[in-house]
């Protein structure tokens, strides 16, 4: 029996709830310095200022611009690693599946600069509405893990991709509204360091140094040009290349792997390191690198220097009738509802969008109330749209306010509805059972175990998949039982459908099977031809192959597997059950391993 190393899964805090509990004891935190005995210091603190030079160039800033103009640029630097990741390989880059976020989303701009405009007309503060158009990405979703509602993947991937639109409308009105005068010299430097950026993919060596340098550099090019500076940390990361890991280089690290294993030392080690970095684009690298700092060090400093409101007497009695402060309370608040929950409901009733299977209506309200959470990048710009100190503290008062109430609404509604509509689990139990009379099963019919994988033939982890499949095979024998179903991912995998009508094809010969393995070990080769030379090499009657191929038999079925995946909102291959309930995390053979015996535990306490 094969001997594989089962490791226990670790309970690990849910990051999004740690970030907002971090940012939100900073926040509190500010509060209570600005408004204690001790308050002025909390001016002072900030306003500390700092030199940097060499020789008689020196800068002078504070520490407060630091935090904001410096260490801000990190969490921009962030969204635009995010936003470019979704237009390349996300969510954004097909229209259907992402029509109704992004109407909502720019609803969800719109509607409340309208109503914080109408509000303020007159008060000489109307040109602050970029204040309240932006939600607070990471206060979103760590509302929506504290509030903990049933299933909520579905309405978490809908705020996702909503907010990264939010996040990209935020992002053109401060380069296009909240930047001062523009100096041509640096602007020019500006473009011609962004050029070299674009460049910097190509180099053989380096590219993290250079990045960093030419970033740097932006920055303060940038800066001196009269453009916000954090901008730079955008241009930076839409510049960096973003791909879907890359067959031959995982199966390039497979082999130094194996190496390495047979013979360690620091060669090995060293290359497989590389290969490992090779194999996964700088776009996401970077983004797992730096997000925990962004996430659980900088937002929390930017709260702590941005939230500390004076809340006195004056203040509260000037926000209860300032335009400024019901601006934004209610432009975050109910614009944000309105908005996204009117251009959802719009899109639904005219036919032109569709939610996805288990989201409804409540829950899309429920997610556009905490929308209206807009803390980081609101308080980000109350400075730079306002210049009154006065102002700067009503405006505070009301993102702060807006924000409390934002998170109630959201949790009132997520609950309430959620009673009235008790929320199903999608794609958490497999749709329609095994039968042995239709699926293509590898093993005993009557195994004790099963997985069942959807996956499609031109993806290169169901390729690797089968190989942690074969060691559940060694370790279990004849107690196990494999069940293929098709899902062929057509964007990315264009040739998937036709590999899937060659599998069935040669399934009609009793070769499905070894025509899914001939296929999986030549992946980037489904070309028609190619998938008819498969098949007279396994010996298949070439004509009745190629009947079989396009028969309306075949297509049907392949499209049977469809639809159960849609119905179960599957959208990655490969994605496996275990028995009739799905599988979630890594699908190694010792995770698959630990999951089967784990089924037969809750089978018999069941």
């Amino acid at each position: 029996m094969a001997q594989v190393t089962v490791q226990r899964d670790r309970r690990r805090p849910d990051p999004d709830r740690l970030s907002a509990g971090l940012m939100l004891t900073a926040t509190v935190a500010a509060i209570l310095w600005a408004n204690s005995p001790w308050g002025a210091a909390y001016e002072d603190v900030w306003a500390t200022p700092l030199i940097v030079g060499i020789g008689d160039m020196r800068i002078t800033f504070t520490l407060h611009a630091l935090v904001n103009d410096g260490l801000m640029t990190l969490f921009f630097f962030l969204v635009g690693l995010e936003v470019k990741r979704e237009l390349t390989i996300g969510d954004l880059t097909g229209r259907a599946r992402a029509i109704v976020p992004i109407t909502a989303a720019i609803a969800g701009l719109v509607v409340p600069a309208l109503i914080f405009v109408l509000i303020t007309a007159g008060s000489g503060a109307a040109h602050a509405w970029g204040i309240v158009i932006s939600t607070d990405t990471a206060f979103l979703l760590g509302a929506l893990a504290i509030i903990g509602p049933k299933f909520p993947a579905r309405l978490r991937l809908f705020l996702l991709t909503l907010a990264v639109i939010d996040d990209i409308g935020a992002l053109l009105v401060i380069g296009l509204f909240y930047s001062d005068g523009l100096a041509v010299i640096p602007l020019v430097i500006a473009l011609a360091l962004m050029g070299a950026l674009a460049l910097v993919r190509f180099l053989p060596f380096g590219r993290g140094f250079a990045y960093t340098a030419l970033g740097i550099a932006l920055w303060a090019a940038t800066s001196e040009a009269g453009i916000h500076p954090t901008l730079a940390g955008v241009a930076v990361a839409l510049l960096i290349p973003v791909f879907p890991p890359r067959r031959t280089q995982v199966e390039q690290t497979e082999e130094i792997s194996r190496a390495f294993r047979e013979s360690p030392n620091t060669a090995y080690a060293t290359a497989l390191r590389r290969s490992v970095d090779a194999a996964i684009s700088i776009n996401e690298r970077t983004d797992a690198a730096w997000r925990p700092y962004v996430s659980f060090i900088v937002l929390p400093v930017f709260a702590l220097a941005n939230a500390g409101v004076h809340l006195n007497a004056a203040t509260l009695r000037d926000a209860v009738t300032s335009p400024i402060t019901w601006g934004v309370v209610i432009a975050l608040v109910l614009g944000k509802f309105v908005g996204i929950t009117g251009a959802t409901w719009l899109l639904r009733a005219a036919g032109r969008g569709q939610l996805a299977p288990g989201l409804g209506m409540h829950r899309i309200a429920g997610g556009a109330a905490l929308s209206g959470i807009g803390f980081t990048i609101s308080l980000f710009l109350v400075p730079i749209a306002l210049s009154d100190p006065e102002a700067q503290d009503l405006a505070r008062v009301g993102v702060l306010s807006a924000s409390v109430i934002a998170f109630v609404l959201g949790w009132a509604i997520l609950k309430i509805g959620d009673r009235v509509w008790p929320p199903q689990a999608v794609g958490a139990q497999l749709n329609r059972p095994v039968d042995p009379a239709r699926d293509h099963i590898k093993g005993p019919v009557d195994a004790e175990f099963t997985i069942v994988e959807y996956g499609d033939f031109e993806c290169p982890f169901c390729g690797r998949a089968t190989g942690s499949i074969d060691e559940v095979f060694t370790y279990f024998g004849d107690r196990v039982r494999w069940v293929w179903r098709h899902l062929p991912l057509d964007q990315p995998h264009p040739h998937a459908q036709q590999a899937a009508q060659a599998a069935e094809a040669a399934g009609r010969q009793d070769r499905f099977y070894p025509m899914a393995r001939t296929m999986f070990a030549n992946a980037e080769h489904l070309e028609t031809e190619d998938l008819f030379r498969y098949a007279a090499e396994l010996g298949l009657e070439q004509e009745r192959f190629a009947a079989d191929f396009g028969s309306v038999a075949t297509l049907r079925r392949i499209q049977d597997d469809r639809l159960d995946a849609e119905l179960m909102d599957l959208n990655s291959t490969p994605t496996f059950f275990i028995g009739d309930r799905r599988h979630k995390g890594p699908y190694d053979s010792a995770s698959l391993i630990r999951a089967l015996e784990a089924s037969r535990r809750t089978d018999t306490a069941g």
